[in-house]
């Protein structure tokens, strides 16, 4: 997941209040400015007086020549390590990745954070952005903040759908609307996970609600942000969880609320290459799989051959994080 600080030197109120509502992960501030930061919002302050200090959390490091990658490398293993540069080609951000350090990227635009981001494609992790206005920072902060990742989907072919019985399901509401083609990620192999459409789509039978998703029974795995996973029983009001639409655009969204409710369920078998994969959704015609297009598909329509989305990994995953390991669920 992307984090964002944003430099705010001089302070400026109106620069705070804009980077609260754009969703900044932190704000670097003069020192005594951090409590007036505080005043206006819950946030992670970086400054001599704040959360993260200067030199002992977090430290600059200025890029003379190629052999300061070395020190950036072992630097960046002990504290938080924001780089300056003028000139980048003194040393390439990709050599830093490459290596897996962990190292923030001083930024002054929007096209620059883009740069950053997009760096090796999957980019670095992590900015500190110096914008001139707050007009400058709302919209940097919506275009960066609006489609934060990508997630690789594939195709997979239906073969048997199968009512099982009653269970506990759940339903998750989110803090985010969603539109047509976009929803969660859900199934019974974190290895594996089919496109469970949100509940945008109107019917006779109930008011489309695009805030939800119903997603699946109490054991069943969902993605959240950082390359996890977690149980849909674990999730509650406050968590995160990564909203995918059927391109594979990829977002974050807060839930509001968890309903945990005895329904009738059903498993859903599909094939991807070799590979057979499942999933148990409730057993209503308001539950929703993602063809390759985007539309939304019943799953009490759904028959063999039909074609879903899937986000699909090799690794296995061990408390919810990727492992190079071969685990086998059935």
């Amino acid at each position: 997941m992307r984090k964002i600080w944003v430099k705010i030197e001089p302070y400026n109120k109106d620069m705070v209040t804009t980077a609260l509502e754009g969703g900044a992960d932190g704000i670097m501030v003069p020192p005594g400015c951090s409590e007036k930061v505080k005043e206006l919002g819950r946030i992670e302050t970086i400054s001599e007086d704040g959360d993260l200090k200067f030199g002992e959390d977090v430290v600059f490091f200025a890029i003379e020549s190629t052999n300061d990658e070395e020190k950036i490398v072992r630097l960046a293993q002990e504290k938080q390590c924001i780089l300056q540069c003028n000139d980048w080609s003194i040393i390439p951000m990709e050599n830093l990745i490459a290596r897996g350090a962990n190292v923030i990227a001083q930024v002054s635009s929007l096209e620059e954070a883009q740069t950053a981001f997009g760096i090796l494609e999957k980019g670095v992790k992590h900015i500190l952005f110096h914008p001139s206005s707050p007009g400058e920072l709302k919209k940097a902060l919506a275009a960066l903040r609006a489609k934060e990742d990508k997630t690789p989907l594939e195709i997979a072919e239906i073969l048997e759908i199968r009512a099982v019985g009653m269970g506990d399901r759940v339903c998750v509401d989110t803090c985010t609307t969603m539109k047509a083609g976009e929803g969660m990620l859900v199934g019974n192999s974190s290895s594996a996970l089919f496109l469970v459409h949100s509940e945008s789509i109107s019917n006779p039978y109930v008011a489309p609600r695009p805030f939800r998703v119903n997603a699946g029974p109490v054991h069943a795995y969902t993605r959240v942000p950082g390359g996890k996973t977690r149980y849909l029983s674990e999730l509650a009001a406050g968590d995160s969880v990564l909203l995918v639409d059927y391109q594979g655009n990829t977002t974050t969204a807060i839930v509001g609320r968890v309903k945990v409710e005895k329904r009738p369920l059903m498993i859903v078998t599909a094939r991807y290459g070799e590979k057979q994969i499942t999933t148990i959704l409730q057993n209503a015609e308001t539950i929703r799989l993602t063809d390759p297009e985007g539309k939304a598909v019943s799953v009490v329509s759904l028959k063999q051959g039909d074609k879903v989305l899937v986000a699909f990994e090799e690794s296995g995953r061990h408390f919810g994080h990727k492992i190079a390991e071969t685990i086998t669920e059935k």
